[in-house]
């Protein structure tokens, strides 16, 4: 994972120490030493996360942080308060600034980088529906992009699955008046609530019975309607290789025990503000440009959204340095279908079709139907190996089981080829790769059909 970060600070030793740690990860380090070249910074570097120090002179931190949250264009991108100030109000400030995270001078490692990484992968989230929003204006999507999104209002709907009474009972005590808490002691209940509930956040407590907490946590990642579902580790203190494994199985955020309250609240409005954004981000999108860019029959984007956004998506990845691969798939001996099954058979053959794709990619992921029984999915940040290995997933998925057709009470076999290319950072352009892809494809069928064939960038 990959992202650049902005670090705020006066002292060009904290700069340096925090770009160290920042580097090691290979993490793109940029520095501002006041407020003024921070928020110039964000407004024009392709900031994905800010460490911001508190003590500056003149605008100091949470007045910096004021700003970038009151402006639509800045106003998403994650702001970590990095502070020596220990005191309760201190850190009340910081959230009534807008502050996504907090850190405490001296800045633990762990600490640092699992709270940037989990805040660079809502970010690239955000931002690929921005992205997607930016690219229809001329569907007079800019209002979207420029609104303030409120969602204070309600109290956040949060599930806590602890099978410790004791422990959940602290819990309970904390958040009875700021949240709407449902309790759950047994994992499996818990991931079958998450399920059917429309809960804003998970909070998964290690167990003292030996119960391993990062399963339910793979679950929810590994299930659709969970899948965005912010999840946040309750772990025991010295449990770093716990949280660390959950970092990579995509928890949101973690707290160690023991569990401070005001903490505790403030993480989980964090993730709740972020999901909120994030919600009515993606559903404003798709109600405005369903009509114009969606295909009718799969629900997937269409060729017109496709060629307007996937230039716009090439050239990020060409400013960043970022990888990026382009799938073209194409089902085997669709004109057999069609003539065997006729046109209505031929229709929810795509359907299931779109339906598989869709399972197999992730949402930042750009799944479209190019035309015809051709499907491209593009793929940001992401290599031609892990593409390849995407490809063959989705190529295995479509041949393990007959394709039902309902509507005819019949069934029948289907293979896909698909061919993968990656953008090559020399001059490259959209045509070539798509030509790439293209050849890709046209290798894969000559070679027999139901295959992957992927070419080097």
């Amino acid at each position: 994972m990959t992202a650049r970060i902005l670090v705020v600070d006066d002292v060009p030793t904290n700069v340096k120490l925090l770009e160290v740690r920042l580097l090691a990860e290979y993490f793109e380090v940029v520095s501002a030493t006041n407020g003024t070249d921070a928020i110039r910074a964000c407004e024009t570097g392709k900031i994905d996360v800010v460490l911001l120090d508190v003590m500056m002179p003149g605008m100091d931190g949470f007045e910096v942080c004021r700003v970038l949250k009151a402006d639509p264009a800045t106003s998403h991108i994650p702001v970590v308060i990095i502070t020596a100030l220990g005191d309760v109000s201190d850190r009340i400030q910081g959230l009534q600034a807008g502050a996504d995270d907090f850190l405490t001078k001296p800045v633990n490692a762990l600490q640092l980088i699992t709270r940037v990484k989990s805040l660079v992968r809502l970010k690239m989230l955000t931002d690929e529906l921005r992205l997607r929003a930016s690219t229809t204006h001329d569907l007079r999507m800019e209002e979207l992009l420029n609104r303030t999104f409120h969602s204070e209002e309600t109290l956040p709907r949060v599930l806590l699955i602890d099978e410790q009474e004791d422990s959940s009972g602290a819990i309970v005590e904390m958040l009875d008046q700021t949240m709407r808490l449902d309790v759950v002691a047994d994992p499996a209940e818990g991931f079958a609530r998450a399920a059917e509930v429309n809960y804003e956040c998970v909070l998964v407590a290690s167990s003292e019975t030996g119960s391993d907490p990062l399963r339910v946590c793979s679950q929810l990642r590994s299930l659709d309607r969970t899948r965005f579902l912010p999840i946040i580790l309750l772990a025991d203190a010295g449990d770093e290789a716990r949280v660390m494994r959950g970092l990579e199985l995509g928890i949101n955020d973690y707290l160690t025990r023991p569990i401070d309250e005001l903490e505790l609240t403030a993480r989980i409005r964090t993730q709740v503000r972020r999901k909120r954004y994030n919600d009515q981000l993606r559903l404003s999108v798709a109600q405005t440009i369903e009509m114009a860019v969606t295909d009718p029959l799969t629900g997937l984007h269409n060729r017109r959204y496709l060629d307007s956004h996937l230039q716009t998506l090439v050239d990020r990845a060409i400013v960043r340095k970022r990888p990026l691969s382009v799938m073209i798939t194409d089902l085997d001996r669709f004109k057999v279908i069609n003539d065997t099954y006729g046109h209505l058979g031929g229709d929810e053959v795509l359907r299931e079709f779109a339906r598989r794709l869709r399972q197999n990619v992730r949402g930042m992921d750009l799944a479209c139907r190019y035309g015809g029984e051709e499907f491209v999915v593009v793929m940001p940040d992401t290599d031609n190996a892990a593409a390849a290995r995407v490809a063959e997933r989705i190529r295995a998925e479509i041949e393990r089981m007959p394709f039902e057709m309902v509507s005819i009470g019949k069934s029948a076999p289907v293979t896909i080829s698909v061919g993968v290319a990656s953008v090559n950072f020399e001059g490259d352009t959209v045509l070539d790769i798509m030509n790439r892809a293209d050849l890709a494809l046209y290798q894969a069928k000559n070679s027999g059909r139901n295959r992957v064939v992927a070419t080097a960038a």
